[in-house]
């Protein structure tokens, strides 16, 4: 993967430390109150072993208020120049539905954009990549998420998203997008049960032949599933995070970065005996 000049070694797994600038995100929503715990947080991540930064603006948790495009640019742009200013070499990811946000992010510095909706919230998205020719992160849902938890029906849900995902990377590779992630989307239009049978058979997503990116740190999958809160649920994602590598992960998108890259080196130790 090519990422600002850097080529990235998706060969071994990498971790993407999760940055909530929102102040309704479901675990750290509101928990910067100024510039400094910001960079000490990112700092932090850097330190511990993350490769990519990823920053979010517009929390797309379950039925999550909308927020204007004027709003989320206003929120994410004073963070991306200062993470920039103090981590020149900083792989910033940008959480964003709307081409008008990743083109601004893009041109202030920002890597990589990480789309919940494949292009399929704004029409503009696809073009916005191809024309900065950035990695693209796409994640499977149906609706927004505002209307996901009601979309849970599927016949077949592996093979509906294989299908999903084969469509929005032909569209992707009509335009000439090079660097394209795969994420399956957990909690985003699956109940419970269908997140965990989505870990069950998540190597048959190894036939897209695209680095496969998870994102489970600290949902509720784990926290139901669990009986505790979000708070409690660093181990659960732990475990997870180990099984999705057995079955080819390659970023995991985490709060938590330490933990994260030890399941990595474990699993590496495994790997290499």
């Amino acid at each position: 993967m090519n990422s600002k000049g850097q080529l990235i070694d998706l060969s071994t797994p990498k971790v993407m430390g999760i940055l909530n600038i929102t102040p309704n995100s479901f675990f750290d929503g509101g928990k910067y109150k100024n510039e400094n715990e910001l960079l000490e947080r990112v700092y932090k991540m850097l330190t511990e072993g993350a490769t990519f930064v990823d920053v979010g603006a517009y929390s797309s948790k379950p039925n999550a208020e909308f927020v204007s495009e004027e709003e989320e640019i206003s929120r994410i742009i004073p963070v991306v120049t200062l993470l920039q200013k103090h981590f020149p070499d900083i792989l910033l990811s940008i959480d964003t539905f709307r081409a008008g946000v990743a083109k601004i992010c893009i041109e202030n510095g920002a890597a990589i954009i990480n789309d919940i909706s494949t292009g399929k919230l704004d029409d503009k998205m696809l073009e916005t990549i191809a024309k900065y020719q950035v990695p693209y992160i796409m994640m499977h849902m149906k609706g927004t998420p505002q209307t996901m938890q009601s979309l849970t029906q599927y016949d077949n849900m592996v093979k509906e998203m294989l299908f999903y995902f084969s469509e929005r990377i032909a569209a992707a590779r009509a335009l000439g997008i090079n660097d394209l992630i795969v994420d399956p989307g957990f909690g985003f239009a699956k109940t419970l049960e269908q997140n965990y049978e989505l870990m069950q058979k998540l190597e048959l997503f190894q036939m897209i032949e695209l680095p496969l990116l998870i994102g489970i740190s600290r949902k509720s999958m784990i926290y139901k599933a669990l009986d505790v809160n979000a708070e409690m649920a660093l181990n659960g994602t732990t475990v997870l995070n180990t099984i999705a590598l057995t079955k080819g992960a390659k970023i995991l998108r985490v709060h938590d970065v330490k933990e994260a890259v030890e399941c990595v080196k474990l699993y590496n130790k495994m790997i290499e005996a």
